[in-house]
């Protein structure tokens, strides 16, 4: 079944009490359980999304990331993560745009977009944005957008990038370095049946904007293909 039960939840609340390893391996049993329901949470949402996209991603077991951090270059030490959490690709480079959820007490959401573009990527779409940020505009004002997202979220610099005008009208959108979008759901919606639905549905409303960015990325100023 698809529907996330509270016992998943319950465990990363116990794990974010005790994250440390004595309590993970005493309770590793547990973490195998919900984990197979976050497995079967992922699939049900990975048939959705290939009704209207195309998705590299294999499976729904391979969207997921491991519940371990990293901690050999960071400050944080404690070793697992406080949340459930996967991804997926879009297939082909002509495709851009990356979905992401994220399961947590108090702190679900669904988001999409582009968190780290390429100095290439950026310029791009910069030049695409200072030509004419009328395409973009209407697609994050459009009501269906604003409804499930409400902004274009993403940090930026704080005057103008190399090459542009500080005072250009369009200034608010050159100076992203990010390009995200998101949606928050409560713990009560995580637990609901159609929540896999409207996860699916949050993903489905980025393509607009998936679209206008594939465009953007994948020809040149003059329209002609890159690839």
């Amino acid at each position: 079944m698809s529907k996330i039960p509270a016992s998943a939840i319950n465990f990363i609340k116990a794990l974010s009490n005790n994250n440390n390893r004595d309590w993970f391996n005493a309770n590793k049993p547990q973490y195998v359980e919900e984990h197979q329901h976050l497995i079967a949470f992922a699939d049900a949402l990975l048939a959705k999304m290939r009704e209207h996209d195309n998705i590299d991603t294999p499976t729904g077991k391979k969207s997921l990331h491991r519940i371990y951090r990293d901690v050999r270059f960071s400050k944080n030490k404690l070793p697992y993560k406080n949340n459930w959490s996967g991804g997926f690709r879009r297939a082909t480079k002509l495709l851009r745009g990356g979905y992401y959820y994220h399961i947590e007490p108090g702190n679900t959401f669904a988001a999409g977009g582009f968190w780290g573009p390429n100095s290439d990527d950026l310029k791009l779409i910069r030049t695409d944005i200072a030509a004419n940020d009328e395409e973009l505009r209407s697609i994050i004002t459009a009501p269906a957008f604003q409804q499930l997202f409400g902004e274009l979220l993403g940090v930026g610099v704080k005057t103008a990038p190399k090459g542009f005008s500080k005072e250009h009208p369009a200034i608010d959108l050159l100076r992203k370095k990010q390009f995200i979008v998101k949606r928050h759901f409560t713990d009560k919606e995580v637990l609901q049946a159609d929540f896999v639905d409207k996860v699916n549905e949050t993903f489905k409303g980025m393509r607009p904007f998936f679209n206008y960015m594939s465009e953007v990325l994948t020809t040149d100023t003059n329209g002609v293909p890159l690839y």
